[in-house]
């Protein structure tokens, strides 16, 4: 493994998900050629393509892959194949006659379009593609070819179900490779602070704020000071339901400051059984918060997901169903609920539902090796693309090599980040034309 991978003086593309390729794939561009003979140019080019495809690839074996045949595709109307032998189309190739088409009888003024060119010289790294460790990258079950190579030799990855150990198999049309998706999660996931550590998690964004919610118990505290934290709790009570993508922490907390929210303001409608559910649904919630610090420790006596869970039903079967007369809800109330407060805590309860079924699906499990809860690796969504040769299924960390890739008008089927003269003079390197 070379020390220093990634280099910023002179940019050079690399296969993999990180700040470096993001910034000099944003500067690269065609080199410049005046000063230069033919022989640098193309060395040059080769450089710098080769840095990007099959870097882990020797440079013998990779001569040894070449193909100067290079795989493309042509758009031919079938109608007219159908009426003619073909001559027609074939007419004026080679000598760099363009033809154009007129439409039907309709609309004889418009002409199409002349066809887009062929990218052929970007199809010159195609084998590669063919190569297990690189379909597994292109796939997206992995952050790097490096990295893809590597869940290969350690044999977490399977072809037509079969364990292959071999980073150069190459696949054939209709093979499917699997990988394992404990490697998936930690190759795609955000990393942990200290990768050494299995106690540290990575990407507490901000503080734990469970003391900084008010509390409605304190009796001591200036009123200055709890108009201030009122106002502050209110504010947090007024946003919006929480969305499937949102951290469950950040879920919890707002559940909580509106929990707290209406037995502050309710203390005329609720009975005293109602605010005692509501103060110990509080203190569940503020012991499950304590199980996503940082530090990973679980506290002895603090209540699981499971446990908060049946607490939920418990309190969800006492709130008043809408519609339904306050007096046969609450039977042992001196004073009638007010519907409002009803409403609100109606939604409270499905609020936390929902925060603690996408805690279930996304727990917090401080042995794995990437920061949990799951979340997406920092930019991925930047090379975030599969070709058109693949066929992936996300949810069983699966894909289909469906064919080879090939070259089309106004399309290449290899992702490549640089120019098609630079891959031009790439592809004459490996010619052996010197």
């Amino acid at each position: 493994m070379r020390k220093r991978f990634h280099g910023l003086k002179k940019p050079k593309v690399r296969a993999d998900w990180s700040k470096w390729t993001l910034y000099n794939i944003s500067r690269l561009n065609t080199p410049f050629a005046a000063s230069k003979t033919f022989f640098q140019q193309k060395w040059l080019a080769k450089s710098l393509t080769r840095a990007y495809h099959g870097e882990q690839i020797r440079e013998g074996k990779w001569t040894r892959m070449f193909d100067r045949r290079l795989p493309a595709v042509v758009p031919m109307d079938y109608k007219l194949l159908a009426r003619t032998d073909g001559s027609e189309q074939a007419q004026g190739r080679g000598s760099g006659l363009i033809v154009t088409k007129k439409k039907d009888d309709s609309d004889r003024s418009e002409r199409d379009r002349p066809p887009q060119r062929t990218p052929y010289m970007h199809m010159t790294y195609f084998p590669t593609e063919r190569r297990l460790d690189t379909a597994v990258w292109r796939a997206l079950f992995a952050s790097s070819a490096r990295q893809a190579r590597q869940f290969v030799v350690h044999g977490s990855v399977k072809v037509n179900g079969k364990k292959m150990v071999h980073p150069g198999y190459l696949l054939n049309p209709g093979d499917m490779f699997s990988v394992d998706p404990e490697r998936v999660l930690y190759a795609t996931g955000a990393r942990k602070h200290n990768k050494n550590s299995p106690d540290t998690l990575q990407g507490r964004e901000e503080p734990d704020e469970a003391e900084q919610i008010v509390d409605e118990d304190a009796e001591d505290l200036d009123e200055a000071e709890v108009q201030d934290k009122e106002e502050k709790a209110a504010a947090k009570a007024a946003k919006t339901i929480p969305s499937a993508d949102e951290d469950p922490k950040a879920a919890l907390k707002s559940l909580l400051a509106r929990a707290q929210d209406i037995t502050r303001e309710s203390k005329d409608g609720l009975s005293g059984k109602r605010k005692q559910d509501l103060r110990a649904f509080a203190k569940s919630v503020k012991q499950t918060m304590s199980r996503l610090r940082p530090s990973g420790i679980v506290k002895p006596g603090t209540e699981t997901i499971d446990t908060l869970e049946e607490t939920l039903k418990a309190i969800a079967a006492k709130v008043p169903v809408e519609g339904a007369p306050a007096e046969a809800a609450l039977p042992d109330q001196t004073k009638p609920v007010k519907r409002e407060d009803a409403f609100r805590a109606r939604k409270d309860a499905e609020l936390l539902h929902a925060a603690l079924a996408r805690a279930n699906e996304n727990p917090i499990d401080a042995s794995k090796p990437y920061a949990t809860p799951w979340r997406p690796r920092e930019f991925m969504s930047a090379f975030a693309f599969i070709p058109r040769y693949l066929e992936v299924n996300q949810k069983i960390c699966s894909a289909v090599y469906l064919r080879h890739p090939v070259a089309r008008p106004g399309l290449a089927e290899v992702p490549t980040p640089f120019a098609n003269e630079t891959m031009a003079l790439a592809f004459n390197w490996y010619l052996r034309r010197r």
